[in-house]
């Protein structure tokens, strides 16, 4: 596939790391792929975002040289506000690339980044954090093939209302973008007929083989039941039969999230931080 990608930049020699360094917006996804995949654990949502039911609302940047890529940066606009992710194993990479492609961001963004890369934004943009959270992966899938998920339900547009309120009621300040009820990835438990418990993906891909799990909500008056794990993890036996990778956020301080997720197999890939970024 031929390289479709744009210059942006090219930075003085004196502030960064690597010279000379080039700034590009990447439409290659071949080339994306080639490098999310070095480490498909940590990059699960941006390699989901390869898919066709996001690549349209998705923007690319790399750090290229000599013909190679450093590091990637991504920007997502496609409900709600804007997300820029820069995730890397090599956060000072990602944070010299990050404050060249800062202009290019939209004014007031959320933003995932590896701890430190926020300083790419200190001097021209106010940065309110949303706390320490951890990615995770699922590497014991036995213990979710083991699980009885069979009080969970699959959920579908007809239930997209009741899921809704759920979330309003339970989760009001989660993230829910509805189109990914076409997914058919979405699982719920009914108590008297009511929707009490959900579990979800953020990413869902098929071709890419990775999913996000998300949405993850227990009504507060069904708590400490077990309905979160049997939701998620029949979501998960669903999702094993077309993906390689699971992956998930969770907020580091969220001790009950944490320990669910560890009984069904998952394990954290990395640390990173969540925040709501506006230009000064």
């Amino acid at each position: 596939m031929k390289q479709a990608a744009k210059t942006i930049a090219v930075v003085s020699r004196r502030e960064y790391i690597v010279d000379p360094m080039q700034i590009i917006e990447l439409r290659d996804k071949v080339r994306i792929e080639s490098f999310l995949r070095h480490n498909p654990e940590l990059h699960v949502y941006s390699l989901g975002d390869l898919d066709d039911f996001f690549w349209p609302d998705t923007t690319w940047y790399a750090w290229e040289e000599n013909g190679e890529i450093r590091e990637i940066v991504l920007a997502y606009a496609a409900w709600g506000l804007p997300t820029a992710v820069a995730i890397s194993e090599d956060p000072p990479v990602v944070r010299q690339l990050l404050r060249q492609v800062a202009p290019l961001l939209p004014s007031r963004f959320y933003a995932h980044l590896s701890p430190g890369v926020q300083r790419a934004f200190q001097r021209t943009h106010r940065t309110e954090s949303h706390g320490s959270h951890y990615k995770m992966a699922l590497r014991r899938p036995s213990r979710v093939r083991t699980l009885d998920g069979s009080a969970a339900i699959r959920l579908t547009e007809q239930d997209r209302a009741d899921l809704v309120r759920l979330y309003d009621e339970s989760y009001p300040a989660n993230w829910f973008d509805p189109r990914m009820l076409e997914t058919r990835q979405y699982f719920g438990l009914r108590v008297d007929g009511r929707l009490v418990s959900a579990a979800g993906v953020h990413v869902y891909s098929e071709p890419y083989r990775v999913a996000a799990v998300g949405n993850v909500v227990t009504h507060p008056a069904h708590r400490n039941r077990g309905y979160g794990k049997i939701v998620t993890g029949r979501l998960c036996q669903s999702l094993l039969e077309t993906t390689d990778h699971i992956g998930l956020n969770v907020q580091a301080d969220n001790a009950p999230a944490l320990a669910c997720y560890r009984t069904l197999g998952f394990e954290i890939v990395a640390p990173y931080g969540e925040f709501t970024i506006e230009k000064r």
